[in-house]
């Protein structure tokens, strides 16, 4: 159940949890009471039985939520926009639509299928904003929210028609999602990748084009404080539900893990990002042609790896024009799609059906150049010689070249990670 309050102004609060009987109260700062302003709300489907509004010191709003049963309260603001002033909203969660959202979660969970003990690749896709956060508004009332939930839902279907694909949505229609729980909901479908899709504004009509993001180093470095401060208390894991927990763990051990999961997801992030941007660049007009990097909040998972999607500028007459426009919405979805396969039929993660695919397809090759000398010879494959420069590592070599790590470590016969400034690398020419 959410309750919003629209405000004049910003404003500070205070929420206290009370019992016998249970209730819920909000002190508002330098709020004035507006008469009757709940009177004519019907709470029948809601754990609430009643508000009630009072002054106090003067200066302040009281608001009381009797409750019909306990609930969980959550409060945050969102900023104003061309739309609305700033908002004040409580989502009010009751143990009996907890227990209902959790067999919701797992029935979605078991959507996800296994072939033979090998399972999908999981892609969670993050419409951004949506409910009472409309993002940008272009030309002719065009809202951002309402283009990117088309756009995700595109994609989902191509997605899920994909073998060895599944996609989730962390929001399915016009309701808002925090930041935090996006990222916590790509962590309960065990996410192999988080895609948030948004669209762009700014203060001038001529800017254009669509970006990727990813996440920055900075962004990374005070998610990584933000993970250690909270460890002891919490029950989040590295890798999913069968990953690693913190809590249990020192910091210095703490800090090793959390770096070496980052490292691998930006990694991974950069990639895919990548090979997104390229299928873009096909249909789309590119405000930047290579990755970005930023501190978005949704990007700022430490274990999944994440991209945020400019779909353009919904400020551009011309653009917004076309996001609009569900042949344009599909074409993205389309390129997006081709992105996120492309990567993952490059660099599977382990144990998944199109990882197996890759090693079946692999065997079968190498069986029939053995089966035929010289077809093997004739068609042999082509390499390049790669010189390692100041600041390159092995993952970020295969990032760039499209190539999995234990590939480049097999042709090199390296035993480690470890390389030296001018040193050659074999790698794939293709």
């Amino acid at each position: 159940t959410r309750l919003v309050f629209e405000l004049s102004k910003t404003v500070d609060h205070r929420v206290m949890t009370l019992v016998k009987p249970d209730r819920i109260v909000i002190d508002i700062s330098n709020a004035s009471k507006r008469p009757k302003i709940f009177n004519s709300l019907d709470l029948t489907q809601s754990p609430l039985k009643a508000i009630r509004t009072a002054r106090r010191n003067q200066d302040d709003l009281r608001v009381v939520l009797d409750l019909k049963e306990k609930v969980e309260a959550k409060s945050f603001l969102l900023k104003a926009n061309q739309q609305y002033n700033e908002r004040l909203v409580f989502d009010l969660v009751s143990e009996t639509q907890r227990k209902q959202s959790s067999m919701t979660l797992e029935n979605k969970l078991d959507e996800i299928s296994l072939h033979e003990g090998k399972r999908d690749i999981v892609v969670v896709i993050d419409p951004g904003h949506g409910g009472e956060d409309p993002g940008a508004i272009g030309p002719n009332g065009v809202r951002e929210k309402q283009v990117v939930l088309a756009v995700a839902k595109a994609l989902k279907r191509k997605i899920d028609s994909q073998k060895g694909f599944k996609a989730f949505l962390t929001r399915e229609s016009d309701y808002y999602v925090g930041l935090r729980d996006r990222t916590n909901l790509a962590r309960k479908f065990n996410a192999d990748l988080l895609v948030s899709i948004h669209a762009d504004a700014f203060t001038k009509p001529q800017a254009k084009g669509a970006s990727v993001y990813a996440l920055s180093n900075r962004g990374a470095s005070s998610e990584m404080a933000r993970w250690l401060a909270k460890k002891e208390n919490s029950a989040d894991l590295i890798g999913g539900i069968d990953g690693l927990s913190l809590e249990d763990k020192d910091d210095v051990l703490a800090g090793v893990l959390l770096d070496l999961s980052s490292t691998a997801s930006l990694t991974a992030s950069l990639g895919v990002g990548s090979q997104v941007l390229s299928a873009m660049s096909h249909m789309a007009h590119l405000h930047k042609k290579n990755v970005q990097q930023a501190g978005f909040v949704v990007l700022k998972s430490p274990d999944i790896p994440s991209i945020l999607i400019e779909t353009g500028f919904i400020s551009n007459p011309d653009e917004a024009r076309r996001l609009k426009s569900t042949a344009y919405q599909q074409q993205l979805a389309s390129s997006i799609h081709k992105g996120i396969v492309r990567y993952f039929e490059r660099t599977p993660p382990p144990g998944t059906l199109v990882a197996w695919m890759k090693n079946a397809k692999n065997k079968q090759a190498v069986n029939s150049r053995h089966g035929d000398s010289e077809k093997s010879a004739s068609a042999s494959t082509s390499y390049k010689r790669y010189i390692v420069r100041p600041g390159d590592t092995l993952s970020r070599i295969a990032v760039r070249n499209q190539v999995s790590l234990k590939e480049i470590k097999s042709l090199n016969k390296l035993s480690s990670d470890q390389l030296r400034i001018g040193q050659g690398l074999k790698l794939p020419a293709g």
